[in-house]
C-alpha cells in the first residue's frame, strides 16, 4: 500500500505506523512524490488537498498532523455510520480518519489545560469520549473497520486482517492478605478500628485469610488457559495510599516469586513513587531481585518490565516519560479510576506518542476498559448491571 501526503510529518509516520499494524499491511510506503504515488500499481490511499487519480481512497486532510504545538482544537462531533466522527473534510471519508485517530490515541486533549479529580488526575469527565457518549465503545478501532470496508471495495484483492477478541485478566495486588503477615501493631490497630472475630480465627489459623484467592484464580487461569498479569505494590515502606506486606517480608517474596513461575508479574508503582522518581527505580530494582529477572531478558537482549500505576495515578506526559527513564517497557494504565470506558478509544496496544517531545517512544500503552472496584466503588453498580457492562 502506497500513502501520498504533501507533508510527512512524524504524527502522520505515527498514526499510519499504528494503523498499517492494525490492518497488517504487509508493506507500507509513504511518499510526497506525485509521480510515483501516480505510477504505482497497489492500492493507494491520498491523503492530500486534492484527489489525483480515479483509483484512490482520498482522504482530505484537516490539519492536525502537520502541526507541530499543542493548541485547543476545533471537534465537531458527528454521527457517521451508527457512530460519533470528527474532523468533517471531503473525500471517500467524511473526516480526517487519521487526524481523529491521532488526536484520541495521543490523548491530545489531556495535555490541554483541565481540572483534575480528588487523586490529581484527568478527570474522564473532561474527555471528548465522555460529553459525546462513545466513552464505552473503542472508537478507532470501529473506524479501521469502516477503513478496510472502503479499501476493500477499491481493491478486492487487497489482503487485510484486523485483530481478533482475547481476554486479558490483570490484577493489581494492593494488599496481598486483609490479616495476616501485618504484625502486632497494624493488626491491634485494625481490630480496634473494626473489631472481627474472623480476624481472630485468621491470625490463629482457624480460617483462610479472605483475601488469599491466588489459588483459586490460579485454577481458573489454567482451566480457561488465561495468561494473566499481576502487579504487585512494592513500596518500601507504608503510607496513606500503600499499605500492601512490605516487600522485605518472606511471605511477599513467596508470593511474587510463585506467580512469577506460573504468569506474567509487573510492578504497582507506589503513591508515593508518583512523587519520587527515584521511588519508581527502586521499586523496579525490588521487583527484579524478588523475581529473577533473568527471566524477563527479551530475545534481543533487553528486558520487558511491565506496570500499571497504583489508583490508576499518572498524568502526561510526565507520567509516561517517568516510566521511560525508570526502564518500563510496558504500561497498563490507560483507563480510568473512576469509570470504566476506552480511555484512548482503543482496544489494542499501542506505543505512546510524546506531543511535548513530538516523537514516537519505546513505551508500550496496553490500554483497559473494565475494572471491578469503578464498578462497585464508583459507578455504584450491582451484581447484575456489573455483569452486563463486563459483556459488552
Amino acid at each position: 500500500m502506497i500513502v501520498y501526503a504533501t507533508d510527512i510529518t512524524p504524527r502522520l509516520k505515527y498514526i499510519l505506523d499504528f494503523i498499517s499494524n492494525e490492518i497488517t499491511v504487509e508493506q507500507l510506503l509513504i511518499t510526497d512524490n506525485k509521480n510515483e504515488f501516480s505510477n504505482a500499481e497497489t492500492a493507494k490511499i491520498n491523503y492530500s488537498s486534492t484527489r489525483i487519480t480515479d483509483n484512490e481512497c482520498w482522504i482530505k486532510p484537516h490539519g492536525l498532523l502537520a502541526e507541530n504545538n499543542i493548541t485547543e482544537q476545533s471537534i465537531g462531533c458527528f454521527e457517521w455510520n451508527d457512530s460519533n466522527a470528527f474532523f468533517k473534510t471531503e473525500g471517500d471519508f467524511p473526516f480526517d480518519i487519521f487526524a481523529a485517530s491521532f488526536y484520541l490515541l495521543s490523548r491530545y486533549e489531556e495535555y490541554l489545560p483541565h481540572e483534575k479529580d480528588m487523586y490529581g488526575r484527568y478527570h474522564h469527565e473532561n474527555s471528548l469520549a465522555y460529553k459525546e457518549g462513545f466513552l464505552k465503545i473503542p472508537l478507532i478501532n470501529y473506524w479501521l473497520h469502516d477503513l478496510v470496508n472502503v479499501l476493500q471495495e477499491k481493491y478486492p484483492a487487497l489482503d487485510m486482517q484486523l485483530p481478533v477478541f482475547n481476554f486479558q485478566p490483570t490484577y493489581d495486588i494492593d494488599i496481598a492478605y486483609s490479616y495476616k503477615y501485618k504484625g502486632l501493631t497494624r493488626n491491634t490497630g485494625g481490630f480496634l478500628k473494626a473489631p472481627s472475630f474472623e480476624r481472630i480465627k485468621v491470625l490463629a489459623g482457624g480460617a483462610k485469610d479472605p483475601f488469599d484467592c491466588y489459588d483459586w484464580l490460579k485454577d481458573l487461569h489454567e482451566k480457561y488457559r488465561l495468561q494473566a498479569i499481576y502487579f504487585f505494590l512494592l513500596a518500601e515502606k507504608n503510607g496513606p495510599y500503600d499499605k500492601n506486606i512490605l516487600p522485605q517480608k518472606d511471605a511477599m517474596w513467596k508470593l511474587v516469586r510463585k506467580h512469577a513461575n506460573k504468569f506474567t508479574v509487573g510492578l504497582h508503582p507506589s503513591w508515593q513513587s508518583g512523587d519520587d522518581k527515584h521511588l519508581l527505580k527502586k521499586e523496579k530494582a525490588q521487583l527484579l531481585d524478588m523475581i529473577d529477572g533473568t527471566k524477563m531478558v527479551q530475545a534481543d537482549g533487553s528486558i520487558r518490565v511491565v506496570s500499571r500505576q497504583h489508583y490508576i495515578r499518572f498524568n502526561l506526559p510526565e507520567g509516561y516519560q517517568k516510566l521511560i527513564q525508570a526502564g518500563i517497557t510496558d504500561d497498563h494504565s490507560m483507563g480510568y479510576g473512576s469509570i470504566n470506558g476506552f480511555r484512548a478509544s482503543v482496544a489494542s496496544p499501542f506505543y505512546w506518542y510524546d506531543l511535548e517531545k513530538e516523537a514516537n517512544t519505546v513505551l508500550r500503552v496496553h490500554p483497559f476498559c473494565f475494572m471491578d472496584a469503578n464498578s462497585f466503588y464508583e459507578q455504584r453498580q450491582d451484581p447484575g448491571q456489573t455483569f452486563e457492562e463486563l459483556m459488552h
